[in-house]
């Protein structure tokens, strides 16, 4: 028998370790999908979010979001920014607006103020130009954004649809700018001129404008819906990687359900059939397109048979949009049985869907109802990816939800989530729209008036519809949450609005 070479099997051995170390590492890092619908609200499925069927549920078909709710968990309690872009931003840094100060939704134009004009207060200095991931643009915050650190760890970073992280002519206006390898249709605009191919999605010679859509010219003059364009166009870009056996990140922000309220052929018919309104009618055949995008990409999946080694997270920008016109019916109903909508920091505007598929992590039908927020996505899908210490430059306020994952009973009922909107986002003012902070920490929420200084308290667990006041039975608990409030806000260097009077911002709460 030969006497073997210790040198040579040390070397194998060697060689072996890092190439099954490295294998290990490829096959335990997941691909991820985020997958954003634009001005979704909490009750538009036809899932039951809060556990009871409401009428509005019953108004919508989406039997696949069904489905990824039995495979995976549902989180009742996610919340997002009132409006899109601050959203969008905390989802890429895990900031806070409040301290990112991109608290408005921004112009697809520079430097434009997108607040509309008020008697008593003037816009504070907010960041109109967005989000920066390099430093000399005026007003922006930069940051180090999400899709870079997972490129930079070894991810094919694709994103798909709406981007609407700063107008043009700043860094952030084209997603290739911010880690991402693959762009599709991102850019500055935070809605669509058209979701009709006939109308080439806002690209008829003559009659474009910012809102147009880019990139999708071979849908031109077919029958393909703007939903549909942007997935199939998702699920070619995730070809490549997948043909390499290389994770990637799929940031999949359809333009869908964002006004204007366009009907999807495929399913209109239905919904005027069941006695919706032309609007109303509409607007549920765009909510079915994205369910059938859902359906598609999991279908995919299946097909590729990377199903299990793929997390699957699905929610919106915002609460719904409840404005009557352009939605139908009457205003402020539309995200009953919470109050108001999209632009306020009642439940309405602020409460979204959230649903994680994670085989081998989440027990499937489940639900959590730990309270979470967008900037959280960041240190999750880091911690996901397996991404320890990322060095990034922004002070990260989110917290990785992955222990509820693991665990739907975790809660964390000492954390404490604001809202922050100094900013006036339409005429006239609505239930918590235009001026207004709050703060939830456990069952308490706190609204307050920037324009009055008055406060409002409401405990969600008895009055998830916040119909009743109840700063007058607990002012201890008032005084308390408005002090916290204003020191969080202080620690934020938050922005408030400038009265006119005075020329002077107005003081945090307490």
């Amino acid at each position: 028998m030969k006497r073997i070479n210790k040198r040579a099997l040390i070397a194998f051995l060697s060689m072996w370790f890092i190439v099954t170390t490295a294998w290990a590492q490829q096959v335990s890092r997941p691909n991820i999908i985020f997958f954003l619908v634009d001005d979704l609200g909490w009750n538009d499925l036809s899932l039951p979010i809060s556990g009871n069927v409401t009428a509005n549920n019953k108004k919508y078909h989406t039997p696949h979001i069904e489905q990824l709710a039995k495979e995976g968990i549902v989180f009742t309690d996610a919340y997002t920014a009132p409006v899109c872009t601050p959203t969008r931003v905390s989802l890429i840094t895990g900031v806070n607006a409040a301290r990112h100060h991109v608290t408005n939704w921004t112009s697809p134009q520079k430097d434009r103020y997108t607040d509309a004009a008020d008697e008593q207060f003037d816009p504070p200095e907010w960041n109109i130009n967005g989000f920066s991931p390099e430093p000399g643009i005026a007003k922006t915050f930069v940051g180090t954004p999400l899709p870079a650190v997972l490129r930079d760890h070894g991810y094919f970073t694709i994103h798909v649809g709406k981007a609407h992280w700063g107008p043009r002519g700043t860094p952030s206006s084209s997603p290739n700018n911010v880690g991402f390898i693959v762009n599709i249709a991102g850019h500055a605009a935070g809605h669509p001129q058209s979701y009709l191919p006939e109308e080439e999605y806002g690209n008829i010679p003559g009659k474009g404008s910012f809102q147009s859509v880019p990139d999708l010219e071979p849908y031109y003059q077919t029958d393909v819906f703007l939903t549909d364009a942007l997935t199939r166009e998702a699920l070619k870009a995730i070809e490549y990687p997948v043909s390499r056996k290389q994770p990637f990140f799929l940031n999949l922000g359809h333009y869908a359900v964002h006004t204007p309220i366009m009907g999807d052929k495929k399913y209109l018919q239905k919904y005027l059939d069941a006695g919706l309104d032309s609007v109303e009618a509409r607007y549920a055949s765009l909510v079915e397109g994205v369910d059938k995008s859902v359906g598609d990409i999991l279908a995919y999946l299946k097909q590729k048979n990377i199903e299990k080694n793929t997390v699957f997270i699905f929610t919106s920008d915002n609460g719904g949009l409840s404005l009557a016109p352009p939605r139908g019916g009457e205003s402020f109903t539309h995200n009953l049985p919470l109050r108001v909508g999209k632009g306020s920091v009642y439940e309405g505007g602020i409460r979204v869907p959230l649903i994680v598929k994670y085989d081998g992590v989440v027990k499937q039908g489940t639900v959590s109802k730990n309270y979470v927020i967008a900037e959280d996505i960041f240190p999750t899908l880091l911690e996901i990816a397996g991404i320890r210490n990322a060095k990034v430059i922004q002070k990260v306020d989110g917290k990785s939800f992955v222990p509820s994952l693991r665990n739907a009973a975790v809660t964390d009922t000492n954390r404490v989530l604001i809202w922050h909107y100094p900013n006036k986002w339409r005429n006239p003012d609505g239930p918590g729209i235009n001026y207004h902070s709050a703060l939830r920490k456990d069952n308490w929420k706190l609204v307050y008036n920037q324009r009055t200084g008055e406060r409002y308290l409401y405990d969600l667990r008895q009055d998830i519809g916040e119909t009743t006041d109840v700063s007058g039975k607990y002012p201890a608990v008032a005084k308390s949450l408005s002090a916290l409030l204003g020191q969080t806000l202080a620690e934020y260097n938050a922005l408030m609005p400038v009265d006119k009077k005075t020329g002077r911002q107005l003081a945090y709460p307490e």
